[in-house]
């Protein structure tokens, strides 16, 4: 194990000190719009220094400082923000509560606040890694199958991740004389730090009393599938199974979560519509220009819970085939102005008004064509728990997803797609859906700017 790496606490817990100050800095030249002096920064410093402490010690509770938030980095910005909301409670009650703190903090602490949490995601997401880079975990990975090899690749032909597989053991050849006797020797003559395994597998029993004896050797045990949901964005289809959905798919309504969203949908949507307007009157008259026909289509999708709603669009197809289709439907074709307006996404539009109805919301999976549907009800396994949540206009898949099928049958594409609806639904939170929001508006963007 390196210098490096056996200092990564330490290294860890300077960054974090030295983004507080760097925050408290920043809170100050926002507040009095000025660089702030000596005087008045060490004024502040005083008070902010005991709730530094106690900021520490949270971190170190939340675990902010074990070698898996070094490996394991899509978990750190809903790990940060919980504990943020302790740090700020903990805030308001060292500075509106202990008579000792005598500076006026109302406006400061709120700015610091926002501050703060925006500095230590840089430096926990970027600098620090900036920092490690060169420094890998050397690693083994005991799995199996396409997508062992697929994180094999990934990690390994990547000098972004903090990781580097020094072997591949198949865990299909657990049974073999000598398997772990080979694990054994490349651990301690590579000098291995972290072992990634598969412990799903079905082979994976036997190799469980010698990963137990090693527990004292300060190697780092991570399961393999959450290393590769971490770094694909989506989660490993060979992991599902009924227990799989039992232990990570909750159904259980969080009050706050869900009225934040619909808040934000509603709220959102709204000056969206509004805006939108604007482009109404002259997609009425190219539409009418290029063919005659009608502005509007509704059609059928499976919403929420199986249910079946009708989403409005503007119509793009030369006829409105009420989404079904087969051999020997008349041929549908897409329009001149309707291919520009699915290029850019205008012709979904008036699907603000199915959020504002309750239908949609902005963040989730898309809504699928009833047919489709149960075609892949039929042949994917687990495909209807997608359906838990409320669709929406954009989601993870659309975004991280680019094979994604477009109302034709594609069952591959679409199990991978699923991978991303599952992964979507598993860590469903307002960041994930601040992080997707922000990630449409750039793509849009870029479309516009072609």
């Amino acid at each position: 194990m390196s210098k490096f790496q056996r200092k990564e606490p330490l290294v860890l817990l300077v960054g974090d000190v030295f983004s507080f100050l760097v925050s408290l800095w920043l809170t100050l030249l926002i507040r009095y719009r000025a660089i702030p002096g000596e005087d008045l920064f060490y004024t502040h410093l005083t008070p902010f220094s005991l709730l530094f402490i106690a900021w520490v010690l949270v971190f170190y509770i939340a675990g902010l400082y074990e070698k898996h938030t070094t490996i394991l980095k899509s978990q750190l910005p809903n790990i940060l923000a919980s504990t943020q909301l302790i740090n700020s409670a903990l805030a308001v009650v060292f500075f509106y509560f202990v008579p000792f703190f005598l500076i006026t903090p109302k406006t400061i602490l709120f700015i610091y606040l926002f501050i703060s949490f925006a500095v230590i995601l840089g430096w926990r997401m970027y600098g620090y890694f900036l920092i490690g880079r060169g420094q890998p975990n050397k690693a083994i990975l005991i799995a199996s199958g396409d997508e062992m090899k697929e994180l094999f690749n990934e990690v390994n032909n990547n000098p972004i991740y903090n990781l580097k597989f020094i072997s591949s053991v198949d865990l299909n050849r657990a049974d073999e004389n000598g398997f772990w006797d080979e694990i054994s020797s490349k651990i301690y003559s590579e000098d291995v730090s972290v072992i990634a395994i598969d412990l799903a597998h079905e082979n994976v029993e036997p190799v469980l009393p010698h990963l137990y004896n090693l527990i004292f050797s300060k190697i780092n045990f991570i399961d393999m599938h959450k290393i590769y949901e971490d770094i694909f964005d989506r989660v490993p289809l060979s992991l599902l199974r009924y227990n799989w959905f039992l232990e990570n798919i909750s159904n259980a309504p969080s009050a706050a979560y869900d009225a934040l969203k619909r808040m934000m949908d509603i709220s959102l949507s709204f000056i969206l519509f509004a805006l939108s307007l604007i482009f109404y009157p002259f997609i009425f008259l190219f539409i009418k220009l290029d063919d005659g026909g009608p502005i509007f289509i509704k059609q059928e999708r499976v919403g929420e819970r199986n249910r079946l709603i009708k989403i409005l669009k503007f119509r793009s197809m030369s006829r409105d085939d009420q989404g079904h289709y087969g051999d020997d439907m008349e041929p549908n074709t897409v329009t001149k102005v309707g291919k520009f307006l699915r290029k850019t996404r205008l012709d979904e539009l008036p699907q603000l008004i199915n959020v504002l109805k309750g239908d949609l919301s902005l963040i989730g999976p898309r809504p699928e064509l009833p047919q489709l549907v149960k075609r892949y009800a039929e042949e994917i396994p687990y495909y209807n728990v997608r359906h838990l949540i409320k669709p929406g206009l954009s989601g993870w898949a659309q975004i991280y997803h680019e094979l994604h099928s477009h109302h034709i049958i594609d069952t591959e594409e679409t199990k991978n797609k699923l991978s991303y609806d599952l992964y979507y639904i598993k860590n469903r939170s307002f960041l994930l859906d601040l992080k997707i929001a922000l990630r449409t508006l750039k793509i849009l963007a870029s479309i516009a700017g072609r």
